[in-house]
């Protein structure tokens, strides 16, 4: 006498498939939710003086390099010491409280400790002025700052993403919407209307040494 019936020999080929579509949706769950692009992207810390670049960029016009002067010539943008603060706040807003701060480091000579917010693990190797001079405008990465009343992580900086930019560099000999003209570098409304050539030639690494040394 059969206790069992027939249709449960197909019991095995339903919890295997069941399972091997579990397993993929946990491996998928993982790597999307767990990569930069879900766990960095949108990263925006409160910073101990409400400083808004959609003021000081996007109304008043202040050029990238006032406040970050080394992004030329230098691996690190350099943040602002206080001193390029005070040299419209001596006199522009004084008795702000939002800048109480900002006015303390200024006359105990402390160092003001902001919040950063693009950084990148310690054993990546990015160098700034090697893309700012290449022609990589400050909105390829960072977004757009002069919209932004407080900075958020807009890119996801990771290194699939950078590869993304140093392949298309390399497969459209420059024809690619990561290049401007250097003059263009900190326009954040600037806009690819037509072919862009490179202000010199690129070669950008695809290799673990490029970044990784």
């Amino acid at each position: 006498m059969q206790i069992f019936p027939r249709s449960l020999n197909k019991l095995p080929l339903v919890v295997g498939a069941g399972a091997t579509a579990g397993l993929v949706g946990v491996v998928f769950f993982i790597w999307y939710y767990f990569s930069p692009y879900f766990t960095q992207v949108g990263y925006s810390p409160k910073q101990p003086v409400p400083y808004s670049h959609r003021l000081h960029v996007g109304q008043l016009g202040l050029d990238c390099r006032y406040c970050h002067v080394n992004v030329e010539r230098a691996p690190l943008a350099m943040v602002p010491p206080t001193e390029t603060c005070m040299n419209c706040h001596q006199v522009v807003k004084t008795d702000s409280k939002l800048l109480e701060p900002i006015r303390v480091s200024w006359q105990t000579g402390t160092p003001m400790e902001w919040n950063r917010i693009h950084k990148l693990p310690d054993y990546v190797y990015f160098d700034h002025s090697v893309h700012v001079t290449a022609g990589v405008g400050c909105a390829a990465c960072h977004g757009r700052i002069d919209q932004m009343e407080q900075v958020r992580m807009e890119k996801p900086l990771s290194m699939g993403w950078c590869l993304e930019c140093h392949r298309d560099v390399k497969v459209k000999q420059g024809d690619s919407e990561f290049i401007r003209p250097v003059s263009q570098i900190t326009n954040m409304a600037y806009t690819h209307d037509a072919h862009v050539e490179p202000p010199r030639k690129l070669n950008p690494p695809e290799n673990c040494a490029g970044c990784h040394r």
